[in-house]
Order: C-alpha cells, then structure tokens, then sequence
C-alpha cells in the first residue's frame, strides 16, 4: 500500500509538520543545510533540495549570510495544503478500508 517515498520529500514532510506544530514558529530561522543533515543522518545536498521547496512556495525566505526563516502564514498554508491533500490522497482509502472492516465513526470516537 505504502510506495517508497523519496528522502527530500520525507524530510519536507518532517518540517512541515515542525511547522505547523510550532516547532520552527513564523519569523524562526530554521536549522542550517548542514545541520539538519547531521542530526537526520542525510546527504546536505538532500536537505537543500527540501528547503528549495520550501523557498519555491514562499514558505520561508533566505537572508544571504545569516539563514532561513519561516514567513508568515507560513504554518496556516500548510495546513491547509496538507488536508487538502489528506482529504483528496488518503482519506477515500481510510474510509474504504473502514467500511471493509465495518468501522464506522463511533468506532473510532469511542477509541480515544
């Protein structure tokens, strides 16, 4: 079911979700290249592309000779981005598979 995802886009993934759960807040510089490639075992060349997404979307901003910064709004685009594509990518297949198992939502309420 799962198909091998590429590094650079498991990395994005990875700060979206320090984004949007505050941990590189708007106006945070986030980790250098080089850094994060260190503490995620990566090639920089690899962490450099997933920052260029970032970039490219004007989700963070460069300041030449000091670092990256997350914009702001920055946290509320991707947010909605990712449950846009939760709900168009992955939730038809979670619903199928519950009605398979015959879980419905109060199933899964009472779960929590």
């Amino acid at each position: 079911m799962t198909q091998a995802r590429p590094v650079y886009l498991k990395l994005r993934d990875q700060i979206a979700a320090a984004i949007i759960q505050g941990d590189y807040a708007e106006g945070a510089m986030l980790p250098s290249v080089r850094a994060l490639a260190a503490e995620e075992g990566a090639n920089p060349l690899t962490v450099a592309k997933a920052y260029q997404q970032f970039q490219n979307d004007g989700l963070v901003e460069v300041q030449r000779g000091v670092g990256m910064y997350v914009v702001k709004g920055a946290a509320d685009a991707l947010r909605k981005r990712e449950r846009e594509q939760f709900l168009a990518d992955e939730w038809p297949e979670i619903r199928q598979r519950m009605r398979r198992l015959g879980i419905d939502l109060a199933d899964l309420v009472a779960q929590s």
